[in-house]
């Protein structure tokens, strides 16, 4: 049985051992991004929660949180959701994009960009998915046959 998981490839070796050597990462990497992005776009689509919104309209009541009225009506507009969700719904893109490159062996600094970006828990795919992953393109990538194989 072969083995596909990025294992070592002979010096010099041919296009098609790089291609197969980061051929899982890619795939998982677009795979938790592109469910990422989904959930992202679901987040900014979906509509409040009923109960949601009466606790932060109780909490904007309160006399302490005075101060905070105006970023709560920001964060509960059509805006402010834009405003939050964009950069994380851009950058999941991106490692996606990055993702494919990687699998078409095109695009080294976009591939190692993807890897790269999938390591920032806060806005890489899935989470804490992500950084596995992101570790495991990255080594994949930092191989000499990998990198002479990409075009």
């Amino acid at each position: 049985m072969e083995n596909n998981f990025g294992s070592p490839m002979s010096p010099g070796g041919s296009p098609a051992q790089a291609r197969e050597a980061v051929s899982l990462p890619a795939i998982l990497l677009m795979v938790t991004s592109a469910l990422t992005f989904l959930y992202g776009l679901y987040g900014l689509v979906s509509p409040v929660n009923a109960d949601q919104m009466a606790q932060l309209q109780q909490a904007m009541q309160d006399p302490q949180m005075e101060p905070m009225r105006g970023f709560f009506e920001f964060i509960t507009s059509t805006g402010g959701r834009l405003t939050f969700s964009l950069p994380y719904l851009i950058l999941n893109a991106l490692i996606f994009l990055g993702a494919l490159k990687m699998r078409g062996l095109q695009s080294y600094g976009l591939a190692m960009t993807s890897g790269i970006l999938a390591l920032i828990p806060c806005c890489g795919p899935c989470v804490c998915v992500g950084l596995p992953l992101g570790i495991w393109a990255l080594v994949v990538l930092r191989k000499p046959e990998v990198r002479a194989a990409f075009t």
